[in-house]
C-alpha cells in the first residue's frame, strides 16, 4: 500500500509545530495538504510563555495577562518604567492548546495523527517521516520540531542551562500591583551564578513568582522551592499564601549550532531549529517570526528559502560574548543586567534582546556594560571562531 502523500509534514505539535501550521494557513496556503504528527494530544497547563511585543500579535485573543510597566531590581539599582510601545505578555499553554485545537477543527486541509515519530529524513525530492509503529508518511517538505539529538558539549562552545521553578500563589491580603511585572529581581544570593526572580501579578491577590538560575547544572529539586519561599517571605513580605500551580522547566542556553534539518527536504523548527535565544532562553516570539517567514516564503516561491532575516550574525556574536562573560565569570550576571537597565532606556534593552536594534544602538548598549570584561570575551570568541573555522577547513579533502 503506498504511503500517504502530503504537501507539508509537521512533526511535533508543541508551540513550534502548532504555530507553523497556523501561520501556513494564515498566509493563504489552505489548498496545501498538511499532516501534524505528535505522540499524544497537547492539553495540559505545563508551561507559560512570556514575551514583550508591540501592538497586536497573532495570538492576542489568548493573552492571559499583559503589563505596560516593568520593574527591575539589581545591584544597587532599581527602577520601574512604562515600556510603550511594548507590552509584556503572558500566554498559558492550556489556553494555547485549547485555542489551536478548536482552530484545527475548522481547517479541512490539516490532518492530525497520534504517533511517536522515530525518524525524519530527505529522500530525493521529498521528505519521509517514519513512526515507531511502522507507519510511513511522505511529503514535499517536512518541518521537524523534535529535538532528537541535542548538541553535544564541545570545548569551543558555551553550554549553560536556564532552569526555574515557578509558583502561582494566592494571598489572603492584597499583595501585588497588577499593573507592574517584575522582569528581574536579583535581590537573592547569587552563588557565583546568575540568579533572579520574576513576579507576574495576575491580580491584587495572586501572581506567578518564578526562581530562575543560569548555570551549567541543575540544583537539587528541593533547593528551588526553598529559595522561592525565602524570596516570598523576605522580599515580598508575604507570610501566608497558597500555591495554586507549579511549573518547572529547563531551557538550553548554548551557542552550539543546531542542525538546520536532515537533508534538503527537512527543516528543523522551534528549539530543534535553534529558535531559543542562547543568551536569554526566550523562544515563543522567535518561533512566531520564523513561522511567518517560512510561510511567506512558501507562499511566494514554493520553497522555505532563506527564512532567517539577513544581518542576524552580529546578534549570534553578541549572544556568544554574553555567554562567555557569564560562563567564565568575567563579570557577574547581576552586574551585567544592572548596567544594561540602569544605563539604557528599557525599550532599548528590549529591542536589543529582541535583535531589533540599529548599529548605533548596539554601540550604546555595548558601552554601558563592563567594557574590559566584554572586550576580553569578544577576543576569546574571535579565537574560538578561528579555531572552528580552521577545524572545518582541516576536515575538507585536499583540492575540495
Amino acid at each position: 500500500m503506498p504511503s500517504p502523500r502530503y504537501d507539508y509534514l509537521v512533526t511535533g505539535a508543541g508551540a513550534a509545530g502548532l504555530s507553523l501550521v497556523y501561520h501556513l494557513n494564515r498566509a493563504g496556503l489552505t489548498d496545501r495538504r498538511i499532516l501534524l504528527l505528535d505522540r499524544a494530544p497537547k492539553t495540559g497547563d505545563d508551561r507559560t510563555w512570556c514575551f514583550w511585543e508591540a501592538g497586536v500579535g497573532a495570538f492576542e485573543p489568548i493573552v492571559f495577562r499583559s503589563w505596560e510597566r516593568i520593574a527591575f531590581y539589581g545591584e544597587g539599582f532599581s527602577g520601574t518604567w512604562a515600556i510603550a510601545p511594548y507590552r509584556y505578555k503572558m500566554i498559558r499553554s492550556v489556553d494555547f492548546y485549547r485555542f489551536m485545537s478548536a482552530w484545527l477543527d475548522d481547517q479541512p486541509n490539516i490532518e492530525r495523527e497520534l504517533a511517536e515519530v522515530a525518524h525524519v529524513e530527505s529522500d530525493g525530492d521529498e521528505a519521509v517521516v517514519r513512526t515507531r509503529d511502522g507507519r510511513v508518511y511522505r511529503g514535499a517538505w517536512a518541518f521537524n520540531s523534535i529535538l532528537f539529538d541535542p548538541p553535544a558539549r564541545q570545548p569551543d562552545y558555551h553550554f549553560l542551562l536556564q532552569h526555574f521553578l515557578g509558583w502561582v500563589i494566592r494571598t489572603p491580603q492584597r499583595s501585588f500591583d497588577p499593573q507592574v511585572a517584575t522582569l528581574m529581581d536579583f535581590r537573592v544570593a547569587q552563588f557565583d551564578d546568575a540568579r533572579f526572580v520574576y513576579v507576574l501579578p495576575l491580580d491584587e491577590h495572586s501572581a506567578l513568582v518564578e526562581y530562575t538560575v543560569f548555570s551549567p547544572a541543575l540544583l537539587p529539586r528541593e533547593e528551588y522551592g526553598r529559595h522561592l519561599a525565602s524570596y516570598i517571605a523576605e522580599q515580598l513580605h508575604i507570610a501566608t499564601f497558597d500555591v495554586q500551580h507549579e511549573e518547572f522547566g529547563v531551557i538550553p542556553m548554548t551557542d552550539a549550532p543546531f542542525p538546520a534539518g536532515q537533508g534538503g527536504r527537512v527543516i528543523n523548527i522551534g528549539t530543534a531549529g535553534g529558535c531559543t535565544k542562547p543568551s536569554t532562553g526566550y523562544t515563543f516570539l522567535r518561533i512566531q517570526r520564523r513561522s511567518q517567514r517560512i510561510a511567506q516564503a512558501l507562499k511566494a516561491t514554493g520553497h522555505p528559502g532563506a527564512y532567517d532575516s539577513p544581518g542576524r550574525s552580529r546578534y549570534a556574536l553578541f549572544d556568544s560574548v554574553l555567554l562567555n562573560v557569564l560562563e567564565s565569570g568575567r563579570a557577574q550576571g547581576r552586574r551585567v543586567f544592572t548596567d544594561l537597565f540602569s544605563r539604557n532606556p528599557p525599550q532599548r534593552v528590549l529591542r536589543f534582546l529582541d535583535e531589533d536594534t540599529t548599529p548605533a544602538e548596539d554601540l550604546r548598549i555595548m558601552s554601558s556594560v563592563d567594557i574590559p570584561a566584554f572586550v576580553e570575551a569578544t577576543a576569546d570568541e574571535g579565537r574560538r571562531r578561528l579555531v572552528r573555522a580552521w577545524g572545518r577547513r582541516g576536515r575538507l579533502k585536499p583540492g575540495s
